[in-house]
């Protein structure tokens, strides 16, 4: 018993010995750790913010969109789970339309983790840096100062951008001087405007700290600050962003100068110097009339709806005698419209519930864009699309429940998602062109197009056979399960857009002036449109899929016009 103990006795010793040991070695390195880091940031301090540390964003850059790290659709790292985990299922898989359900619940969990790290390690802004970003980086405007900004009575009246990725100041810069504007400034690190007055109120340079999106060790403004340079030098040198857009031939108003704001009378007047003219004086508009050059905007009295014949207008169309007497040349100058621009949450929570709904690559994201600027309000998504957000669709972020967007789009078809929901506008658009449209993003992006070697790999049969079903499904089920709809027809939208957004915005019940509508109108297209439909030389279609289509065609049409609705229209209905 007494030799047992004394064994017990030396093996606590040696391990008592053990640990003390191990305990001293672990606090010896920790202190050379410690003090190796402390020499480290001593260093990065007395340079400044190092080029590889992005600053932390300050609480108030929430409502000005600040880019949320849960973009899960988005480009960028996805530290919380595989690449491979966000894609979609593969297409054989694919034959139910409800295939979106296990991979929304699944984009909703990773949304809340995303959303949860963000707030618990989001810290307040940090100035001791702030010396070592440059307002002089790699572009050639000249820096003007820090100046206040105030988003409801804007200076910088010109195009608005955004980019919460990229966002750099010869960015911005380059975009504005483009459209011929003389000044850029930059806000909130990723928020771009132009204009031609210089705003009247400066603030503390110290108050301009945030640090572009795109551009490390670069300040892009503040909060409620603009960066403002001047782009004189650039301007002259600038490659234009497009042409002065001709825009017809078409009846002078009865009194142009109530008409137009702005106006210069000028011997030997060129399309060139009216255009300058009303550039300068950010108009879009630059009306002709003999030695008569008029700006301003698309209105009731001069809407740009019915042009006439341009012999009307005798001459050469660059020649300054081009209109006289009753008829006016109009041209449109390279300054954004923006009249309709502005947008925002609502301010109080929609008691209706609406959805946006569409078959993907039915035109969502356009309608999205008609329908924010006519209305003012930003649109939800029951999805997040990185892509979208940081282009100014700021809805995107929002929780799509959260009740503070006009609308919500979304592609689900389920019973359960359709009446979650008090109304939705459906958007109906030609198979044919959906199924085209939406197999573009999936291979190149919202403005891309997918390769010939795409088209003709075995994915596009797969996918015909898969999304073809999914088109008919979506429109049949929200007939069936919808509690109150609008049917709006992407062609009709797309040819008739005034009386066609009209109702829309009525169906929303928002008000809105006749200016705006036109202002929508004159930038209809948006930053989300394919420049033109790029031509194939083989049809993409076989017969058998059309046949399979058409069969689609005729099963929607005929439910439509079961509910009372329009049917589809006939230019792609089977005859």
């Amino acid at each position: 018993m007494a030799k047992a103990f004394f064994r017990l006795q030396k093996f606590l010793r040696r391990t008592q010995f053990l640990l003390f040991f191990l305990t001293a070695a672990y606090l010896m390195a920790g202190s050379l750790l410690l003090l190796q880091r402390t020499r480290l940031v001593m260093q990065q301090g007395s340079r400044g913010t190092p080029s590889n540390q992005a600053l932390p964003v300050p609480e108030e850059m929430g409502r000005a969109g600040v880019t949320e790290p849960r973009a899960l659709q988005g480009p960028g790292p996805r530290p919380l789970v595989r690449t491979d985990a966000l894609q979609e299922p593969a297409l054989d898989q694919r034959h139910s339309p409800h295939w979106l359900t296990a991979r929304n619940s699944e984009l909703r969990q990773l949304r809340r983790r995303w959303f949860h790290r963000f707030t618990s390690d989001q810290e307040p802004l940090q100035t001791a840096g702030f010396k070592a970003m440059k307002h002089t980086a790699e572009h050639k405007g000249t820096y003007m100062g820090c100046f206040t900004h105030d988003l409801r009575e804007r200076t910088l009246k010109g195009a608005v951008f955004y980019d919460l990725r990229k966002m750099t100041v010869a960015h911005c810069q380059e975009a504005c001087a483009e459209r011929a504007y003389s000044y850029a400034g930059l806000a909130y690190g990723a928020e771009c405007y132009c204009g031609n007055a210089l705003p009247a109120a400066t603030a503390k340079p110290e108050e301009c700290n945030i640090e572009c999106k795109g551009q490390k060790g670069s300040v892009c403004g503040g909060v409620n600050r603009l960066s403002v340079y001047s782009l004189e030098e650039l301007r002259a040198g600038a490659r234009p962003r497009r042409n002065v857009i001709y825009r017809g031939c078409f009846k002078a108003p009865e009194n142009l100068t109530d008409t137009f704001p702005a106006s210069l009378i000028q011997s030997n007047l060129t399309v060139e110097m009216c255009s300058e003219f009303c550039s300068k004086k950010e108009f879009p508009l630059a009306v002709i009339r003999g030695q008569e050059c008029y700006c301003g905007y698309p209105t009731r009295r001069f809407s740009l709806r019915q042009g006439t014949d341009r012999l009307r207008c005798s001459g050469t169309r660059n020649a300054s005698s081009a209109a006289g007497g009753e008829h006016c040349l109009v041209y449109q100058t390279p300054v954004q419209d923006t009249r309709c621009t502005d947008r925002k949450f609502l301010t109080t929570k929609s008691k209706v519930f609406v959805a946006l709904s569409s078959f993907p690559g039915a035109g969502n994201t356009w309608a999205r864009h008609l329908i924010e600027h006519a209305t003012g309000y930003y649109t939800g998504s029951y999805y997040f699309d990185g892509a979208l957000y940081n282009k100014g669709f700021k809805g995107e972020k929002d929780h799509w429940r959260s009740r503070r967007t006009i609308c919500v789009k979304t592609h689900e078809s389920g019973k359960t998602e359709i009446e979650m929901f008090d109304s939705a506008i459906l958007l109906i658009r030609n198979p044919y062109k959906s199924l085209m449209a939406e197999f573009n993003r999936k291979y190149a992006g919202h403005l891309g197009y997918a390769t010939d070697r795409n088209w003709k790999s075995k994915e596009w049969p797969d996918f015909v056979n898969s999304y073809a079903s999914w088109w008919a499904s979506h429109v049949l089920e929200w007939l069936k399960y919808g509690k109150r709809l609008l049917v709006v027809h992407y062609e009709d939208l797309k040819q008739s857009l005034i009386p066609k957004l009209k109702e829309m915005v009525e169906f929303l019940n928002v008000t809105v002036t006749e200016d705006r509508l036109l202002c929508v109108e004159n930038n209809r297209d948006g930053n989300f449109k394919r420049s033109g439909a790029k031509q194939k030389n083989f049809e993409p279609f076989t017969q058998e899929m059309k046949d399979l289509i058409n069969r689609y065609i005729l099963t929607v049409d005929e439910a439509l016009r079961g509910r009372n609705f329009s049917g589809l229209p006939r230019e792609y209905v089977p005859r």
